[in-house]
């Protein structure tokens, strides 16, 4: 990650346009004069110029300036638009305004991978539970198109095949207006199960494998985003929803829809606001981050559930010094009615919200809170351009590495233990642990972890998540 600074040519101008310093002045102010941009040749330009403060004819002091400018450049990396991002100032020909130099490398925006991944919640439930069962993958092609007309849309399609079947497609547009606060997303998604969790139980996850189809969803949505300041969003989110089981299923579990039944069609209305000034939503190290999301399950009457949850999280990273930072957090949920549906009860063990040391456990309950804490050392970090390489957005990697050591604590509330059988929840769960974080290029984070829990279980855990 490059530092903000004023080349020794710059200080050296400066001290000749003002006559009689040998220094800068601290207390002296500099005008911006032109914000240039380099390097997007797809990019609008008033896409990158959105993020910046920093805008010509500000007046600044001049020792906040380099600070200020690595605020911006933060902000317009977390765009994920780019490879690298460097702002430079540089004194104008009238020695009286300074320019500033935006130079960015775009990346590869057209993105095609095929996919081969797990079809279990993370690869440490495949390896330890699932017997590393090669069956349980699933394969096909994933299609990012970002960036298509310039202005940081994205056009994704997915197509997988093998365990569970899923097909998506989705746009999304993050400023459809004049002021570029408002967008737009709408999109799709089809899967189908033969081989499906049918319920929880003792707090692991219980599968009915079948050559038939258990298990069909369905979901169409529509989402509008506003961004009025740079750190805050809004969203609301409307999707329609639609899922089949097979009688098998309803007869293993009655509570799986409810009722015994073997369909549920449903409208759901979400707000989210999220205010996000993180240095790096890739990997942040210093910032803070508040989500809030109230949902509405069942619109209509003739809807075949009525449910609402409530969700928060807030998390604040902080640099010690001599490159250690740390990090803490808190996250909780709420929901009602207490008698649910199996697929809409949501506890811990899915995504990040667990426990580092219960990722072979899932914890299914109507309430829960998490509190996470981490200290990490950085070990290195730099940035490594290689010529030989003729693509210039796979040319220049970043790369870094982190010693970090953690420590978590959950509990969730479960109102029908009877349910699952559960023996994790309505209980503390506690786990701690360290292990080793690489962050590379185009989002790419692999963790090892080995890891202690509240049952005496100590085990090592593999993850690689990235984000196009």
């Amino acid at each position: 990650m490059r530092r903000i600074y004023f080349p020794a040519i710059l200080i050296f101008i400066t001290g000749i346009a003002y006559a009689q310093q040998t220094a800068v002045d601290s207390s002296k102010s500099v005008v911006i004069g032109e914000v240039k941009v380099e390097g997007n040749h797809r990019t609008h330009t008033g896409i990158i110029l959105r993020e910046m403060a920093v805008k010509s004819g500000d007046t600044l002091n001049i020792r906040s300036l380099p600070e200020k400018l690595e605020i911006d450049r933060r902000k317009i990396v977390n765009t994920n638009l780019f490879v690298t991002v460097d702002l430079f100032p540089t004194i104008n020909e009238d020695s009286v305004r300074t320019d500033i130099r935006v130079v960015v490398k775009e990346r590869w925006y057209f993105i095609a991978l095929p996919v081969f991944q797990l079809a279990d919640r993370n690869f440490n439930e495949w390896w330890y539970e699932r017997k590393r069962d090669l069956r349980r993958t699933t394969y096909g092609v994933y299609l990012s198109y970002g960036n298509v007309t310039g202005r940081a849309d994205k056009l994704r399609f997915l197509a997988e095949f093998g365990f569970i079947p899923k097909f998506e497609i989705a746009y999304s547009m993050p400023y459809i207006d004049k002021a570029k606060k408002t967008g737009v997303t709408v999109g799709t998604s089809y899967s189908i199960n033969k081989s499906t969790a049918f319920r929880t139980w003792r707090d692991k996850l219980d599968y009915l494998s079948s050559e038939d189809i258990n298990r069909r969803r369905s979901v169409t949505y529509v989402t509008l985003t506003r961004r009025n300041k740079y750190y805050t969003f809004h969203s609301a989110d409307l999707r329609y929803s639609y899922a089949s089981i097979s009688d098998t299923i309803a007869y293993l579990n009655p509570n799986y829809l409810l009722n015994s039944r073997t369909a549920q069609r449903f409208f759901q209305l979400t707000y989210t606001f999220s205010y996000d000034k993180r240095d790096n939503v890739q990997y942040a190290l210093l910032g803070e981050s508040i989500g809030l999301q109230l949902s509405k399950i069942g619109l209509l009457p003739a809807d075949d559930i009525n449910q609402i949850y409530f969700y928060g999280s807030y998390r604040k990273y902080l640099s010690l010094g001599k490159n250690w930072y740390f990090n803490t957090g808190v996250r909780a949920r709420l929901s009602l009615p207490k008698k649910q549906p199996y697929l809409q009860t949501v506890g811990l063990g899915y995504r990040n919200d667990l426990v580092r040391g219960y990722e072979l456990y899932v914890v299914d309950g109507q309430d829960y809170g998490l509190i996470k804490n981490e200290l990490k050392y950085r070990l290195f970090s730099f940035r490594k351009h290689f010529s030989f390489i003729p693509v210039k957005q796979f040319n220049t990697i970043p790369m870094a590495a982190y010693i970090n050591t953690f420590a978590d604590a959950g509990y969730v509330k479960n109102s029908y233990p009877e349910f699952s059988n559960t023996q994790l929840g309505n209980s503390l769960l506690y786990g701690a642990g360290a292990g080793l974080d690489v962050v590379t290029f185009y989002n790419i984070l692999a963790r090892f972890n080995l890891t202690f829990n509240a049952k005496g279980e100590q085990r090592f855990f593999f993850n690689v998540s990235r984000e196009f």
